[in-house]
C-alpha cells in the first residue's frame, strides 16, 4: 500500500540525525578546531573501515581528479570550521539558519562551474532566504551577529564543494571515493594549519569521555553512516523526494535546541518567524523547480 515505507522512513531519520550535528557543536565542550579535528580522522578512519571490510574499490585513478576531490576536501574542512565557529560564538539554531542561504549562492556558483544556465527562480527563492536572515538578523546583539557572519560565511563554503562535488560525481567518480579522499585531504589541511598555530599541545587531546562518546556520535553516525545510508535511500526514492527531506534539518535543529540547548530563552518570537519563513521558502524551492520542469516538459510535448 506505502511502496518504499521503509526508505521514507529511514530518510526522515537520517535528517533527523543530521539535525543534531549543530546541536553537537554546543554540548562538546572543545574549541571549534578539535571538534573538526577529530570529525574528520574519525570519519575518514569508520569510512575507510567500512570500504575495506565491504572491498570496495575507492581509489580514484585519475591524478588530475584525485587533486581536485583533496582540495574540495580543504572546501568541506573550511566549511566546517566556519560552521561550527558560528554555533560557538552565538547559536545552534542561528548558525543554522545562515546555512540555509547556500542555496543563493549555489543558484550562481553552479552555472559557472557547471557550465549551465543560471536559474532565476532558485536566485529568487536565494534572496528570499537573504531577507529572512535580515529580519531575524535585526534584533540580535554583537555576539549573535558574529555568528551570523561566520555561519554565511559556512554556507558560501557549502555551495562550493556541493557543486564542485556534482562535477566530480559527473565524472564518474563514487560519493564514497569522494567523501573518503576529502576527510583525509582536510584532516592533513587542518594538521597544517594547527601546526603552524602551535595548538598540538597536551590540552588540545584532553576531553572528557562525554565529549569522546559525542565525537564518535557526531562521526561515525552522523557523518559515516547517514551518508552512506543516505545513498541508497536517494538511490530508491530518487535527488526530488530525498531534497525535500534533507531541507528539513534547519527544523529539527532549530526544534532539538530547545529542548536541549533551551535557547528558546535567548532567542525571541521574531528569530522564530523568521525561521519558519526561511524554512518555508526552502521547503518550497524543489516543489516549484519539479512544477516547473513537469509543466515544460508538457509544454515540449504539445509543441
Amino acid at each position: 500500500m506505502f511502496p518504499n515505507l521503509k526508505y521514507h522512513v529511514l530518510m526522515n531519520v537520517i535528517v533527523f540525525i543530521w539535525g543534531f550535528t549543530g546541536i553537537l557543536g554546543k554540548i562538546i565542550q572543545l574549541n571549534f578546531d578539535q571538534i573538526v579535528f577529530f570529525r574528520l580522522i574519525l570519519s575518514g578512519l569508520s569510512l575507510f573501515l567500512y570500504l575495506a571490510l565491504t572491498r570496495k574499490n575507492y581509489i580514484i585513478r585519475d591524478k588530475k581528479s584525485a587533486i581536485k576531490v583533496f582540495g574540495i576536501g580543504i572546501l568541506v574542512t573550511l566549511h566546517w570550521l566556519l560552521f561550527y565557529k558560528a554555533i560557538q560564538v552565538s547559536s545552534a539554531s542561528l548558525a543554522v539558519l545562515c546555512l540555509a542561504t547556500t542555496t543563493l549562492h549555489v543558484s550562481w556558483i553552479e552555472p559557472i562551474v557547471m557550465k549551465q544556465k543560471f536559474s532565476i527562480q532558485e536566485f529568487i527563492f536565494g534572496l528570499l532566504v537573504i531577507a529572512g536572515i535580515a529580519f531575524v538578523s535585526g534584533n540580535i546583539d554583537a555576539t549573535q551577529l558574529e555568528g551570523v557572519f561566520w555561519g554565511l560565511c559556512a554556507a558560501v563554503t557549502a555551495a562550493c564543494f556541493s557543486v564542485f562535488n556534482l562535477k566530480m560525481k559527473r565524472k564518474g567518480i563514487s560519493s564514497s571515493s569522494i567523501t573518503l579522499y576529502e576527510m583525509f585531504s582536510g584532516f592533513f589541511f587542518l594538521v597544517i594549519i594547527l601546526g603552524f598555530q602551535g595548538k598540538f599541545d597536551s590540552h588540545f587531546f584532553q576531553m572528557t569521555m562525554s565529549d569522546f562518546w559525542w565525537l564518535m556520535f557526531l562521526s561515525v553516525i552522523c557523518t559515516s553512516i547517514a551518508y552512506l545510508l543516505m545513498i541508497e535511500v536517494v538511490d530508491k526514492l530518487g535527488a526530488f523526494t530525498a531534497s525535500l527531506s534533507i531541507n528539513l534539518e534547519p527544523v529539527y535543529s532549530i526544534l532539538l535546541a530547545i529542548p536541549i540547548l533551551h535557547e528558546n530563552e535567548i532567542l525571541n518570537s521574531k528569530f522564530y518567524f523568521g525561521a519558519a519563513f526561511i524554512v518555508l521558502v526552502i521547503i518550497m524551492n524543489p516543489i516549484v523547480k519539479n512544477w516547473m520542469e513537469k509543466k515544460g516538459n508538457k509544454s515540449s510535448l504539445i509543441s
